[in-house]
């Protein structure tokens, strides 16, 4: 018998679970009758390292960063209260792409050269879309969580995630909606907005547009994920390689965080999402419609 509530969220890194949908794993994870499940499709070698002391698991050094991004990414879905995770085509099967920067703020492109099993690799898509419509042909959700066709940010492992998860929703039976995560204008400025008068706060803020963010119209769903803040904090910290956190002492609940660059991003209360086909009127649920 399968629950009655199916999600599943395609995710390019360990870390990006977290990042853009955390709030929402924790929240449906601890909903009765729901299943959620996380599948990530490589184990980020190339990312770069923050703490100084694990300096030489990076790609260029001992290159053992991918392993040990399976233990935060344990830890970090630990916090979240998520039951269900998998590795696209196993452990391993795809390596990070890597990336490099592309004109103002954090817009990446492809590297150059790639890695002959990396995620990105243009012979690979057929094999891949095969193996996540396997997972969704096991699991049956009615919804599926991914990125725009952007990738957020132009990472080439994002935009492979969003081409094969909507390659694969297609084939799989009983899917009804689609989602891309994304990052409201307004509501990234007015976090940022109170960023700026946090005194101590040791990242940078952003230059006008240098984060990926959206029209505050394209949203068509909005899920709130204040309740979720301690997990989500919690995750972020299992992540330690990647995510650096810090949490003003002078007013609590003011959270920011940031990755090597030092860009500050606040820590929103709401996680919003875009539903492939657009919706007729906004929503707050991204079952809303399941089963009626």
């Amino acid at each position: 018998m399968l629950p009655a509530r199916r999600l599943v969220l395609v995710h390019a890194h360990p870390d990006d679970e977290t990042l853009t949908t955390g709030g929402t794993i924790a929240r449906y994870a601890a909903e009765p009758d729901t299943a959620v499940t996380v599948v990530t499709c490589t184990l980020g070698e190339e990312g770069e390292v923050i703490p100084p002391e694990l300096a030489q698991l990076a790609p260029d050094q001992a290159d053992q960063l991918g392993g040990y991004r399976i233990g935060e990414l344990a830890g970090a879905t630990a916090a979240l209260g998520l039951r269900d995770h998998r590795f696209l085509g196993g452990v391993g099967r795809w390596r990070d792409s890597g990336m490099v920067l592309a004109g103002h703020g954090v817009r990446a492109a492809s590297p150059d050269q790639l890695h002959p099993r990396a995620f990105a690799a243009p012979g690979a898509f057929d094999e891949q879309v095969s193996q996540l419509a396997a997972i969704l042909a096991e699991l049956r959700p009615q919804v599926v969580v991914s990125y725009g066709d952007d990738g957020g940010y132009g990472h080439p492992d994002h935009v492979r995630a969003h081409r094969i998860t909507v390659a694969a929703a297609e084939r799989a039976t009983g899917v009804e909606k689609v989602y891309f995560a994304a990052v409201g204008r307004s509501g990234l400025d007015a976090g940022l907005a109170d960023l700026a008068g946090a005194p101590g706060m040791p990242f940078r803020l952003p230059a006008p547009d240098e984060l990926p963010s959206v029209a505050d119209a394209a949203v068509t769903t909005r899920i709130d994920v204040a309740a979720q803040r301690p997990a989500r904090i919690a995750a972020m910290r299992a992540h330690a390689t990647q995510i650096a956190v810090w949490e003003d002492p002078a007013r609590p609940g003011r959270v920011a965080y940031a990755m090597s660059n030092g860009v500050a991003q606040p820590l929103l209360d709401v996680e919003e999402f875009v539903l492939a086909g657009g919706a007729a009127g906004p929503e707050t649920d991204l079952f809303t419609g399941i089963g009626t």
